[in-house]
């Protein structure tokens, strides 16, 4: 019997030996279907386009929300303007033209069109390093990305930050997440390993934004300043202890993280996130999402408090 007939039959092997060679089965899940042990495009479906030099094509699960959020950011700061294209991720990751923009298939990917709209686009992808391509083109006047002659020890401490994030992350989504949310089978050692894991993430930024470990404290993660290590890092733990990432707050006592509360609150007030976690985002009301956005008008038509 497969594992995915015995997923379907709600069976599980109690001890698992692994064998010489791993040999692909097709998995169970939500996204099972389409994962597999190769890459490359499956179809010769090209990549839309829009009228501005940045082309985002993404999702809003967390590490896309990171970049929309910095988007909107330097939109409000600097009237910046892209274009964002919804991916799904049932199989659109894989298309000809998004595995051209990202050959992991994975979202977001960027295509800046910087030397005009004939000449072959840059292209960006994972989302910590679209973020500090945006940094470096857009953010002149070192608002979101401290300078490193100005203050190379806040710029240093900003880094830090970020690559805490995108080294931890994973193991929030990719393990906590998965088996506890996504998984067709609950097996106990990987969820309470992966709880484990992602309470003590909690904890460190906790310290962090209480000033519990020698440091100064938030409001911010680098203090006074906000920063793109608070835009990577909320759509994870903001939204966590929000409750609205995985539907685990109360599984996991967020309530005992006090000052990540108070950060992701203080976060949740500011216009870019609120436009930055609206767009690609088909699961939320219509007045809340933008399944394609090209200009900051688009968000005129939806809530009103934006």
């Amino acid at each position: 019997m497969s594992s995915s007939d015995k997923i379907a039959n709600n069976e599980t092997d109690e001890e698992y030996t692994p064998p010489k060679v791993w040999v692909f089965e097709a998995q169970g899940g939500k996204f099972g279907g389409t994962n597999r042990p190769t890459a490359g495009a499956r179809d010769d479906i090209e990549l839309p386009r829009g009228s501005h030099a940045l082309q985002l094509y993404s999702l809003g699960t967390p590490n896309g929300a990171k970049v929309t959020m910095f988007l909107e950011e330097l939109n409000l700061h600097y009237g910046l303007e892209y274009d964002a294209f919804t991916i799904d991720l049932n199989g659109a990751q894989f298309s000809k033209g998004f595995t051209s923009a990202n050959p992991n298939s994975k979202i977001p990917a960027l295509l800046h069109y910087r030397d005009g709209p004939d000449a072959a686009p840059i292209r960006v992808f994972e989302s910590a390093s679209i973020i500090l391509y945006l940094c470096e083109q857009f953010d002149t006047d070192h608002v979101f990305l401290p300078s490193s002659a100005d203050n190379p020890a806040l710029r240093a401490e900003c880094l830090s930050w970020l690559f805490f994030v995108q080294g931890s992350a994973p193991l929030v989504g990719g393990g906590f997440g998965h088996f506890y949310n996504y998984a067709p089978v609950k097996i106990k050692y990987a969820v309470d390993r992966y709880a484990m894991e992602t309470k003590r993430q909690l904890d460190v930024l906790n310290r962090r934004l209480g000033g519990l470990d020698g440091g100064d404290g938030g409001p911010y993660l680098c203090g006074d300043v906000y920063t793109v290590a608070d835009m990577v890092a909320f759509p994870w733990y903001g939204l966590l202890v929000q409750g609205q990432l995985y539907s685990a707050a109360e599984f996991l006592s967020v309530k005992e993280y006090e000052h990540v509360l108070n950060w992701a609150e203080l976060l949740s007030k500011r216009l870019g996130y609120h436009r930055g976690r609206m767009v690609n985002t088909p699961w939320r009301d219509e007045d809340e999402r933008l399944l394609e956005r090209h200009n900051a008008s688009d968000f005129d038509t939806k809530r009103a408090h934006l």
